[in-house]
């Protein structure tokens, strides 16, 4: 999967222009996974143009559906009994592969998922995962690398009370209950818009579910779900890319399709750093006119800060005029991100999971390397208000994130080319 293409970036360019948020990474794979849970052919609009959906299809053309990608458009034709084993060829290259763990044990009473890969950024352990379908009735262990999950009886509805509002096991207890005896009650849930989206999706199949945004989801099982049409909804970590970079490099974004309500501390965060963010008909404008004031910032699950834009607010805040703090609660090897920014003179000091950061006027060109998607975005974003030119290796990772991320900063007026 790894390719030895990079970003080259000459930096100093104010980004104006106007960009179009196409369908959210973080939802559209659980999408699709969860169209696993109806037998017959359901439809996604609105789906990015990432590798990430690639290996998704080629997953579920494993466990015999046949996927038809046209456009920004999937149709996924599910037998009436899937495959129930997931490789670990495939299931390493994306972590969202966990995912058709719930639908899987849920139609076919049997799952064996290999233990996922995709990202450096931390452990990320399956517990909370297992705990759930335990809690359902099913017998789940890890071993030989899988997740081993059975439940030849069914599952039942359950009390599950997560420690911690874990967006990947609320989704998989959430798919796995919808087709259960009984009610499920999900407490502690995580609540982010892509997790909405996925019920929301379960319900035009036919689930019954209330709560979703809220702590508590309570699921009722249903005998028999049917597949659907359902378009993805916006990216909300693509719009605060954008919303980043037009703050940092003193430019003036307008964003269509994006949704200001699904990133209002993101934003808010913005404006204390001097940006102008303003709703638009159909999206969000971010213009700033003067170098960024530092802001603090401290992750926390949705509604709180976004992890994913750790390494934008990161980026943004070693050019800005002051010292902060940034805090990271949800992944703790984000930070690997911060010894390449390093590498462009930024001013970081690491202490477990606080970043402190002391602005610098601007940034060097230097060769750095993506460790993640977010990072190389982030690096990216970083080498636009560095001196000279700054090579991004590991240009893949970006792509699993970002559709042509290169041509629509180039269409913004960046020096940007990918080779």
């Amino acid at each position: 999967m790894a390719s030895h293409d990079r970003f080259r970036v000459i930096g100093g360019s104010q980004l104006r222009g106007e960009v179009t948020i196409t369908g959210a990474k973080n939802s559209v794979l659980k999408l699709m996974a969860a169209s696993l849970l109806a037998a017959g052919k359901t439809t996604i609009t609105n789906v990015p143009d990432i590798a990430d959906v690639d290996i998704m299809a080629d997953l579920l053309t494993r466990l015999g559906c046949t996927v038809v990608r046209s456009d920004s458009q999937v149709s996924i034709d599910v037998p009436q009994i899937p495959g129930h084993r997931a490789d670990y060829d495939l299931v390493r290259k994306m972590r969202a592969s966990i995912n058709v763990l719930g639908p899987l044990v849920a139609r076919v009473g049997e799952a064996e998922v290999a233990l996922p890969g995709g990202d450096a950024i931390g452990s990320r352990g399956l517990d909370f995962h297992i705990k759930g379908l335990e809690a359902l009735g099913a017998t789940a262990h890890i071993e030989h690398g899988y997740v081993v999950a059975k439940a030849p009886n069914g599952l039942s509805g359950a009390f599950v009370d997560l420690d911690f509002p874990s967006v990947g096991a609320t989704e998989n207890i959430m798919t796995a209950a919808v087709l259960a005896k009984g009610v499920t009650t999900i407490d502690n849930a995580a609540r982010e818009p892509d997790l909405v989206d996925l019920g929301e999706f379960l319900i035009s199949m036919g689930a019954d579910i209330k709560g979703l945004g809220t702590p508590t989801i309570t699921i009722t099982g249903v005998a028999i779900l049917r597949p659907t049409v359902h378009a993805t909804i916006p990216d909300r970590i693509i719009t605060g890319t954008w919303a980043f970079a037009a703050a940092m490099t003193r430019g003036d974004i307008t964003i269509h399709g994006a949704r200001a309500e699904h990133l209002e501390l993101p934003l808010e965060k913005l404006a204390s750093a001097g940006a102008i963010v303003t709703t638009t008909a159909d999206g969000i404008r971010v213009r700033m006119d003067q170098r960024p004031q530092a802001i603090d910032v401290a992750t926390l699950p949705y509604p709180g800060f976004p992890t994913d834009l750790l390494p934008m607010v990161i980026a943004l805040n070693a050019i800005a005029d002051g010292h902060s703090l940034v805090t990271e609660n949800v992944f703790e090897s984000r930070f690997m991100f911060v010894n390449e920014l390093s590498r462009l003179g930024a001013q970081i000091s690491v202490d477990g999971h606080h970043a402190s950061i002391e602005g610098v006027l601007e940034l060097s060109g230097a060769p750095v390397e993506a460790h993640d998607i977010r990072a190389g975005a982030g690096l990216i974003l970083a080498a636009l208000v560095s001196e000279g030119e700054t090579t991004i290796d590991e240009a893949f990772h970006v792509d699993r994130g970002y559709p042509n991320f290169a041509e629509q900063l180039q269409s913004l007026g960046a020096k940007v080319t990918r080779e």
